[in-house]
């Protein structure tokens, strides 16, 4: 283990360990404090697609817990079963934010079309930058690990613009609930920590990714010594 994966990886893994236990403990506190007025998260996506001329986004339900999100190739919000018929502040919550996506896409909101421009270019980088690096160490070849370093600061930068995309999607999630009045007082709150604990996991992975990207850096350095 090299002393760049100790001092840089490992405490953004644990910060990322930390941020997944925060989802899942918020979530699970939240599952079980349900809205007075009984609405659903597929009834709270829906009124938010509505309320924004949104007529051609399906809503359906997918399987397993926290699977829920937004795909914009099939114009289909997918909410996980916790979420779907659930009216529990954690699942409004969370299915208004997935509506915040679709309406993001619906209004043209530049750092979604950013993020979706560098995606092709981040998944590709994603697959090749681990062997260009190998190779490159194994080779002694400045290049491939020039290159490995380059393809995979695509999926930080990836990382990084996925931040204003999903604290907008729950910024605007919250200001629906607020605006419609489908939750109040302790409900708000409870509905305001779920999508707060869900960001800090974006802003965990982008800590992660940061981190392996300064490692590939110093250790393609040092090799050059």
């Amino acid at each position: 283990m090299d002393f760049w994966f100790l001092i840089l990886v490992i405490p953004a893994m644990i910060l990322s360990l930390a941020a997944q236990a925060g989802v899942n403990s918020s979530y699970k506190k939240y599952a079980k404090l349900f809205s007075s007025r009984g609405m659903t998260g597929r009834e709270a996506a829906e009124m938010i697609l509505r309320n924004n001329g949104i007529y051609d986004v399906r809503i359906e339900p997918v399987s397993g817990s926290l699977t829920d999100h937004y795909s914009p190739r099939e114009q289909v919000i997918r909410l996980s079963e916790g979420v779907f018929d659930s009216s529990s502040v954690a699942a409004i919550g969370i299915a208004s934010h997935e509506a915040g996506h679709a309406v993001q896409h619906h209004v043209g909101y530049a750092p979604i079309k950013i993020r979706n421009a560098v995606l092709p270019v981040a998944n590709i980088g994603s697959m090749l930058a681990f062997p260009l690096i190998v190779i490159g160490f194994l080779l002694s070849s400045f290049l491939l690990l020039d290159l490995g370093v380059i393809f995979f600061s695509f999926t930080t930068l990836f990382q990084l613009i996925t931040l204003p995309v999903e604290f907008n999607a729950s910024s605007r999630a919250v200001k629906a609930i607020e605006a419609n009045g489908v939750l109040y007082g302790e409900e708000l709150n409870g509905a305001k920590s779920v999508l707060r604990a869900a960001a800090m996991t974006y802003v965990a992975a982008l800590a992660v990714s940061f981190a392996q990207l300064l490692r590939f850096f110093f250790l393609t350095r040092s090799n050059r010594r």
